[in-house]
C-alpha cells in the first residue's frame, strides 16, 4: 500500500500564515500609490480646479448677462408706460384744443337764439359761420367743392350728372355739401352735381 502524506502541523501553519500575509501585502500596495498614480492624481486635481474656476467664471458671466437682461426688460417697460402716457396726453391736448376752437361758435349760436329781429339774426349767423370757418382754418382744415371746379373723384362725390351746354365736361354745376380736408386726409367728400 502506498503511503498517503498527511500534512504536518508545520505545513498547515505555514500555509495559514501565507494566506494571512498575502492580503496584508495587497492592502499595503493599495495604501501606497506609486509615482505614476501620484502624478495622475495631481493632474486630475489640477484639471478639477481649472474646471471649477471655469465654472465659476461662466456662472459669473451668466449672472451678469441675466442682470443686464432684467435691466433691459425693466427699461423697456418704463419706456412703454411713459410713451403710452405721453400719447394719451397728446391726444387729450389735441382734443381739448379742437373743442376750444369750436366753443366760440357755440357761444355765437346761443346769442343768435335770443335775437328777435330777422336782420340782426342773419348778421349774427353770418358772423357765426365766419367764426366756424376761422376755427377750422386754425386747426388746418380746408374746404373744397366750389361751383365751377373740375370734378375730382378723389375729393368729390357726384350725386347727379346733368347735360348742360353752358358748362364744360366734368365741371361742378352745383354743390350740395362742401368737402373738408386736413392736409392730404379727406375728412368729408364734397357732394356735387357734375355736367357731362
Amino acid at each position: 500500500m502506498e503511503e498517503t502524506k498527511r500534512p504536518t502541523d508545520e505545513t498547515v501553519e505555514q500555509a495559514a500564515t501565507e494566506q494571512t500575509e498575502a492580503p496584508e501585502v495587497q492592502s499595503e500596495s493599495e495604501e501606497k500609490p506609486t509615482r505614476a498614480d501620484k502624478k495622475k492624481m495631481k493632474k486630475a486635481e489640477a484639471e478639477i480646479a481649472e474646471l471649477n474656476k471655469k465654472l465659476e467664471e461662466a456662472q459669473a458671466e451668466l449672472a451678469a448677462a441675466n442682470d443686464k437682461y432684467m435691466r433691459m426688460i425693466a427699461e423697456y417697460e418704463n419706456y412703454r408706460r411713459r410713451t403710452a402716457k405721453e400719447k394719451d396726453g397728446i391726444y387729450a391736448d389735441a382734443y381739448a384744443d379742437a373743442l376750444k376752437g369750436i366753443l366760440p361758435v357755440l357761444d355765437n349760436l346761443e346769442r343768435a337764439v335770443g335775437v328777435s329781429e330777422a336782420e340782426a339774426l342773419q348778421k349774427g349767423l353770418a358772423m357765426t359761420l365766419k367764426g366756424a370757418e376761422d376755427a377750422l382754418a386754425k386747426m388746418g382744415v380746408t374746404s373744397f367743392g366750389e361751383k365751377g371746379e373740375t370734378f375730382d373723384p378723389e375729393k368729390h362725390n357726384a350725386v347727379m350728372h346733368i347735360e348742360d351746354q353752358e358748362h364744360g365736361e366734368g365741371e361742378i354745376t352745383e354743390v350740395y355739401q362742401k368737402g373738408y380736408a386736413k392736409g392730404d386726409k379727406i375728412l368729408r367728400f364734397a357732394m356735387v352735381i357734375v355736367a357731362n
